[in-house]
């Protein structure tokens, strides 16, 4: 990497970086939509006087006014070049914020490119890194391949993409420097700041870190009352103008989530922005809409602009590392979803209703985690935390082309330092997760719909024991059972359950099982993790066909094997059948065997979390 310049005295190029006037050059409108020049970058110069245009309050941009320092060649990679300048005008009290992304910076009324990066260091001056706008056209010509360094929930260790400066650039920028910047600086992407609205304190402590360990800057904020469908507003053929904020929408409708920046380029149908990747999940259908700027935040740390999205206007087509890339007055698939939460007073009357209703970005990986963020905003917006709270959930997910899948589970406070509403959370994500696994094949949900009952009092319930008369049964015959279960607090449970002895059972010892849903399916969700699901409709057979932990189980215990295969499952399995499928089983294909065989017989329900397992010995006769 090198320089593209002349040199220059040090008396000379101190004079260049003085801060610039406030005067804006070559150009005092607003830029519009449409047709327009770009500026070649090998004209450009140091000392070259550019104007760029970025909103500080409302929607309305205004003009900053850009030194230019040099070029930075090959920052990002082959012929991808980095323009570094320096902002004055009001830029200058701000520094270079988030959300200044993508604010488009033009020479003569040509555009030469979008504010992308800045100094990562504690500096006065409003140094910045501009991305060529031919970097930023170049989008379009990406194909559907997803980039391997996505920023996505799984990835939270992901370094920010601090660049050191080449010697050259690294005078100027120094020599330019009111400061005398302390420490060797770096230039970064500008921090995409996500605002949460609607997100409860504790909902925001929880979830915000994320974004942060990504690189973003997340603040709690507001939303206009339109930002409620993925539906583009009337006005969307004239919105988005080059140097107005937009915000691209993970969730809308009564929270939402985004992230801004600025319009870099509207040909009237198509945008560009930010000049960075949000995400850099490539190609993505996610809404974008109108942002309204509240103010600026100041500071030579971490500046950041302050918004309101207010209206749907289009679609972001591609978020990739030069640009991310919008199509106005196109619809974007969201999950709809309704929950209804519940808080109930000790004699089971309801104390308080709430209703959220909300569209969340459709994502192999963030849909699952916005799904937790929002589930548990909503129990944490009832502002009932306690220690013995128990919360029962039932939810319903409607597939197009698939059946409905029905989710049912309660959960009681744990030994475990995470609180009950986020473990509730977490298996509310996972079903998210298992659902979205196969990135070749996203499932379209038409709607989800969530029940959640707050119930005031630890509900669990441990199987103790289980006692039978005679102990020598009768194959064919059903014979009667007494089960024991000791709940958290209050008397024993006990339940007389009729066990059927099955006609054909063998003449010897076996076992009777009482057991929560965890014992039973323990061995086969091994097997579900080691074989991936190729299919929607495996997985959706799989979801409905989970056992329930408000049930207790029953079940026969046979001393020959089972095999458990993705979702198959082969009890009773004959050694000599074992051993020809463990030598002639595919390498991409696995499966786990359990020495005993569990006939399940029958389950009872309870309205309590059921634990632990108890095994009753009988002699067939």
């Amino acid at each position: 990497m090198f320089l593209r310049a002349t040199a220059l005295s040090i008396f000379s190029v101190f004079s260049l970086l003085a801060a610039p006037s406030n005067g804006v050059p070559n150009m005092t409108e607003a830029p519009k939509a449409g047709k327009v020049d770009l500026f070649p970058e090998s004209s450009l110069k140091p000392g070259m006087h550019a104007v760029a245009w970025t909103t500080f309050q409302g929607t309305a941009p205004e003009a900053v006014p850009i030194e230019i320092i040099g070029i930075w060649e090959n920052a990002w990679g082959p012929k991808q070049d980095i323009i570094i300048g320096k902002m004055g005008g009001k830029a200058q009290r701000t520094n270079v914020a988030g959300g200044m992304s993508g604010s488009p910076v033009y020479i003569d009324g040509k555009l030469v490119g979008a504010v992308s990066l800045r100094l990562s260091v504690f500096s006065p001056d409003a140094i910045c890194g501009i991305t060529p706008i031919q970097l930023m056209l170049d989008v379009k010509d990406f194909d559907k391949t997803r980039p391997a360094d996505s920023r996505t929930p799984d990835k939270i260790s992901v370094a920010k993409e601090n660049m050191p400066l080449p010697d050259g650039l690294l005078a100027r920028v120094m020599a330019g420097s009111a400061s005398g910047l302390g420490q060797t600086p770096t230039m970064t992407p500008i921090a995409t700041p996500i605002t949460m609205s609607g997100f409860s304190d504790e909902a925001f402590r929880q979830f915000a870190p994320i974004f942060s360990q990504l690189g973003m800057a997340v603040a709690q904020g507001g939303s206009g009352g339109q930002l409620n469908s993925a539906t583009p507003a009337k006005d969307w053929a004239t919105s988005l103008q080059p140097g107005e904020p937009i915000a691209a929408v993970l969730v809308s409708g009564d929270v939402t989530m985004t992230g801004g920046g600025t319009v870099t380029y509207n040909d009237g149908k198509r945008v560009l922005a930010f000049g960075h990747p949000m995400f850099n999940l490539g190609p993505v259908d996610m809404p974008i809409a109108k942002d309204d700027i509240i103010t600026t935040l100041a500071s030579s740390y971490q500046p950041t602009k302050m918004g309101n999205a207010t209206e749907v206007v289009g679609a972001l087509k591609q978020d990739r590392h030069s640009a991310i890339e919008g199509e106005l007055g196109a619809t974007a698939q969201m999950i709809p979803v309704t929950m209804h939460v519940s808080s109930f007073n000790p004699d089971n009357s309801v104390r308080k209703n709430q209703d959220f209703h909300f569209n969340v970005f459709v994502n192999q990986k963030w849909t699952p985690y916005l799904m937790m963020a929002t589930l548990f905003n909503a129990l944490s917006n009832l502002n009932d935390f306690s220690d013995d709270e128990t919360y029962r959930l039932h939810g319903e997910l409607h597939l197009e082309g698939q059946h409905k899948i029905d989710l049912t589970t309660m959960q009681a406070p744990a030994e475990t330092q995470i609180p009950t509403p986020m473990l509730l959370a977490g298996w509310w994500g996972d079903k998210f997760n298992r659902l979205f696994a196969n990135s070749n094949q996203l499932p379209k949900l038409d709607a989800v719909n969530i029940t959640v009952d707050l119930l005031p009092e630890r509900r669990i319930a441990q199987i103790e024991n289980a006692w039978i008369a005679d102990n020598k049964v009768i194959p064919g015959t059903e014979v009667p059972v007494k089960v024991f279960l000791r709940p958290y607090s209050g008397d024993r449970i006990e339940r007389t359950i009729m066990v059927k002895i099955p006609a054909g059972l063998q003449r010897g010892e076996h076992q009777i099982l009482f057991s929560d849903a965890d014992t039973l399916s323990r061995t086969q969700n091994i097997a579900s993790s080691l074989n991936r699901i190729e299919s929607i409709p495996q997985t959706v057979a799989l979801l409905n066909e989970e056992r329930s932990n408000t049930r207790m189980y029953v079940s026969l215990i046979e001393s020959q094997p089972t095999v458990y295969s993705d979702e198959k499952v082969l009890p009773s399995l004959p050694a000599s059948v074992l051993n020809v499928m463990q030598s002639g089983r595919a390498t991409n294909h696995q499966f786990v065997s359990a020495p005993e065989s569990a006939h399940e017989q029958t389950s009872i329900a309870f309205d309590t979390v059921i634990t632990g397992s108890y095994s009753l010995k009988i002699h067939v006769n």
